[in-house]
């Protein structure tokens, strides 16, 4: 099986590490206390002229839930079209109706603007009711990939789910584990699941360089950027289970 490896890079600097280190698609975000929400324009530009591999920013205007106004859904349709027009391989996107399903108008409408662009379905999956139904949705939307952790807080606790996706699916869609992925437990997650891609935010923490700090604010400046060390790991954690 040929394994994909999606990472998040939340800095220009991650985009660069992840590439080196061999992921093989960057999910661009900002604002990662938000948990990702949409790049800015030039931070699009730049990774997109940075990069070789695969780039799909998110389309997330805020952080919070994945119920959108229209003045929300028409600044959606506007960053997509940005990436169309930056050479964006692909976008992320997830809305949900007010009853937990998926707003199969809004999103199959965003599916034809991103055209010819890949699209994936967020974890907005994981907030639905009722799991099968929102898979049934989701293919006739027209995605591409689902990244979801099995409607658990982590892909090895919803292990089975996504297993259970991944058979219902029946290669419909692809059913991308997200979530707590590690290179300590990707190779399992693997066997669990069946899944070939995988999506890790593979981050760390880093101090400022800067030489002297106004004490009397006292604020944590602390940057998260990929840890390359750990990309090259769950890559090659992947490779041994291709070779069993």
């Amino acid at each position: 099986m040929n394994f994909t490896l999606e990472t998040i890079a939340f800095n220009i600097q991650s985009c660069i590490i992840a590439q080196t280190a061999g992921a093989h698609r960057i999910e661009l975000c900002d604002n990662p206390t938000d948990g990702g929400t949409t790049p800015s324009m030039g931070f699009i530009k730049a990774a997109r002229e940075k990069l070789q591999i695969q780039l799909f920013p998110i389309i997330r205007p805020r952080g919070g839930d994945f119920l959108y106004t229209n003045d929300e859904f028409e600044i959606i349709k506007a960053d997509i079209k940005l990436c169309k027009d930056l050479g964006c391989d692909g976008i992320v996107i997830g809305i949900l109706n007010a009853d937990a399903s998926i707003d199969k108008t809004r999103c199959s409408i965003l599916v034809n603007m991103a055209y010819p662009m890949s699209v994936t379905f967020h974890r907005a999956f994981d907030r639905v009711i009722n799991m099968e139904q929102a898979l049934k949705d989701t293919i006739e939307i027209g995605c591409e990939r689902i990244l979801t952790s099995g409607c658990y807080p982590t892909a090895m606790e919803g292990a089975t789910n996504l297993q259970k996706l991944i058979l219902q699916s029946n290669d419909r869609i692809i059913i991308m584990p997200g979530s707590g992925v590690r290179a300590a437990n990707i190779a399992e997650i693997a066997t669990l699941t069946g899944a070939s891609e995988f999506h890790s935010s593979a981050r760390i923490k880093v101090n400022s360089t800067m030489n002297i700090f106004n004490d009397t604010i006292k604020e944590n400046l602390q940057s998260v950027v990929a840890d390359e060390e750990e990309i090259k790991m769950m890559i090659n954690n992947l490779q041994k289970v291709n070779n069993l």
